[in-house]
């Protein structure tokens, strides 16, 4: 039976063999029979929005950086807001978290728009591989809150939401990114 999952958190567990997608969270921003695509959030980059996309910079706090959105289209820029009122976004993911319009910069009052966060590229998923990878256990799925889309410590966010989830899963949260190194 389908399920959309847009508004949720995908959070990737030990058994996702991806590289491109280790102890991620994506925020799933659309879902349907023809695919899904998100956005992970927890790979900050090492560029800052006004370095990378100095038009975007009014949108941001000064220093804020582009985050990896995922392997598709990486040159594709991608910016997530948290806005006054959900109507301004081009897409709503869940709740007021929205897409800003391509065209931002000219048509959208930055007042209009409580916080955001820019990425380089987004994940994607064709019809049925999702649910294929949710039902190998690649990922689990739990509910999105606001601040984790713009999360002040993205690299923890992992350990948060998988500890959200819960279960046997959660302690995984207690383990070092590479415990070999212990």
């Amino acid at each position: 039976m389908y399920r959309s999952l847009q508004g949720r958190l995908l959070v990737a567990t030990p058994a996702l063999g991806d590289p491109n997608f280790a102890r991620s969270v994506v925020l799933v921003a659309e879902h349907g029979p023809d695919g899904a695509m998100g956005l992970i959030l927890n790979r900050p980059l090492g560029v800052t929005v006004r370095e990378a996309v100095p038009i975007l910079g009014e949108f941001v706090a000064d220093g804020e950086a582009v985050h990896q959105g995922g392997p598709v289209q990486p040159e594709a820029v991608m910016v997530l807001g948290d806005f006054v009122d959900g109507a301004r976004a081009a897409a709503i993911a869940f709740g007021t978290v929205g897409f800003l319009p391509s065209d931002a910069d000219e048509t959208l009052d930055p007042a209009t728009v409580v916080r955001a966060r820019v990425f380089a590229g987004y994940a994607g998923w064709g019809p049925g591989q999702l649910e294929d990878e949710l039902e190998e256990e690649a990922w689990v799925d739990v509910p999105a809150e606001i601040d984790d889309c713009f999360a002040e410590d993205p690299e923890r966010l992992w350990r948060v939401a998988i500890r959200r989830h819960g279960g046997e899963l959660a302690v995984f949260a207690l383990e070092p990114d590479d415990p070999s190194l212990n």
